[in-house]
């Protein structure tokens, strides 16, 4: 299965229509807690696993903080401090997902997840540069919102349980 198949099918697997309809709490959830209290996969109790997932869930908080209309309006949000430092935390995350990959590949994990991590890394920071050449209104609102997705799927499919080939 070619992997951009396999992200497609596992995000679409692990997308769960009854949890999304609900209204997100504002907390993180802890990745260990996460996985004791929804059956999630081993893979997110590894330190280094769960810690992409807290990442991912942080800076998906971030985003969706910036969904607002002073932000959206603003002509020099992407020069503000704020979102200088965002981009070097998404820039860590990617690489960390990257890393993510490295090891599943390397431990000989044969998993959809291994090319799902790699598709994340390399999705970030074009989800990123498409949220700075955004115009500021409706199309950084969509710009937010893809990389908010995307940011979401970086937790949910390391939380997912594994399926059943």
């Amino acid at each position: 299965m070619s992997c951009n198949l396999a992200v497609a099918a596992a995000l679409f697997f692990a997308s769960d229509p009854v949890a999304s309809a609900l209204p997100e709490s504002p907390a993180v959830q802890a990745p260990a807690e996460a996985s004791a209290a929804t059956g999630a996969s081993a893979l997110a109790s590894e330190p280094a696993f769960a810690a992409l997932v807290q990442e991912a869930q942080r800076l998906k908080a971030v985003t969706d903080g910036w969904i607002v209309p002073d932000i959206l309006g603003d002509a020099h949000f992407v020069h503000m401090p704020a979102f200088q430092t965002f981009k070097t935390q998404i820039a860590a995350l990617a690489a960390a997902d990257m890393n993510g990959h490295l090891e599943l590949k390397q431990r000989g994990t044969d998993s959809d997840l291994t090319c799902i991590m790699r598709g994340i890394a390399e999705d970030m920071p074009q989800k990123l540069a498409q949220l700075e050449e955004a115009a500021p209104g409706a199309s950084r609102k969509m710009a937010l919102e893809e990389l908010s997705y995307l940011l979401n799927d970086n937790a949910e499919v390391i939380l997912a349980p594994a399926l059943a080939h």
